[in-house]
């Protein structure tokens, strides 16, 4: 019997993914004004009448520009909101538009500088943050000029919903791009440097950890902190050429994503000086174009004095405290 329904389940989750699939080919293959025309009815939606998160994204636009008054937080509210509503249909005509197509609409500046660690026989990684789009950079291998056979592995948490995870894999894949679990990160590292390969990983560095990974704390956007900084210690031992990514979105449609050194020898540096010098780059880019950032995250659900209260830090494991 439990033969049975796992067959079932089996069977129900490729139908799911097939139906997934083919709904998103389809509109994945609309021109982009049509897309766009979409995404202003999915704004109309997702805003005026789900107020998808509203809640939130006020709070956290709120306590990021305590200086700005209610109409300016307004003004990046409603653009954030019309800027997701983008950033999905974006997202999906990744799926089918060709490379040349793409790179009429994505502008990769600063390789030149990865290319010349991988002549050094390093490798890269790169620090991004829930900034412009970033499901487009899994496609910055098409920026390389002389290494482009170098991995583009792209860092990501697989999805509980194994016919979506699998849908994003594909589209994180369409272009290039080699989708790595998070946690699969070293065995991927030691597979390509046994096959001789140069690799650029790259790091989605702005998520919530859960209350165990919490090791480090900063000010970022007026507000303390708690981030990851797993990243970092690959980065270090494997004495990465480690970059930020930076976003800018000159128009509708178009992207500008720069590569802006951070370290050139990532073994060299102290223990978070990475990590602290990613949330600074990223403040400084979510300032410049704010509307740009993904604000509908609960980022700062987790607070310090919360984390105090419940947790000892000892020899640099967390562990929870007795009673609570």
């Amino acid at each position: 019997m439990s033969f049975e329904l796992n067959d079932k389940l089996n069977m129900m989750k490729k139908i799911t993914y097939y139906l997934l699939y083919g709904l998103t080919y389809a509109l994945s293959i609309l021109p982009f004004w049509v897309l766009y025309g979409l995404s202003d009815c999915f704004y109309l939606l997702v805003y005026h009448v789900v107020r998808y998160r509203r809640k939130i994204v006020r709070k956290n636009l709120c306590a990021s520009f305590p200086e700005k008054d209610e109409k300016e937080l307004r003004q990046i509210e409603q653009q954030f909101y019309h800027w997701f509503c983008d950033y999905m249909v974006e997202t999906i005509k990744l799926l089918t538009i060709s490379n040349e197509k793409l790179l009429q609409h994505m502008e990769l500046r600063g390789m030149d500088k990865m290319e010349e660690a991988y002549d050094r026989g390093q490798n890269c990684a790169t620090l991004s943050g829930h900034f412009c789009n970033w499901e487009w950079l899994s496609a910055l291998g098409l920026g390389y000029k002389r290494h482009t056979d170098a991995i583009t592995g792209m860092i990501y948490h697989p999805l509980y919903n194994e016919a979506i995870d699998k849908l994003f894999i594909d589209i994180r894949s369409s272009h290039g791009g080699t989708p790595v679990p998070k946690n699969d990160i070293l065995r991927f590292y030691v597979k390509y440097r046994q096959e001789n390969r140069r690799v650029l990983f790259g790091y989605i560095g702005d998520q919530a950890p859960k209350w165990e990974n919490m090791h480090l704390w900063v000010d970022f956007l007026n507000q303390d902190t708690p981030v990851f900084s797993g990243g970092e210690k690959i980065m270090r031992k494997m004495n990465d050429a480690v970059f930020y990514i930076h976003g800018e979105r000159p128009r509708r449609g178009h992207y500008i994503f720069t590569f802006t050194p951070i370290v050139a020898e990532a073994a060299k540096t102290e223990e978070f000086e990475i990590t602290r010098r990613f949330f600074q780059l990223l403040e400084e880019n979510i300032r410049n174009q704010p509307a740009f950032y993904l604000w509908s995250h609960n980022r700062w659900k987790r607070m310090r004095e919360e984390f105090n209260q419940k947790y000892d830090v000892i020899d640099g494991r967390i562990v929870r405290k007795e009673g609570t």
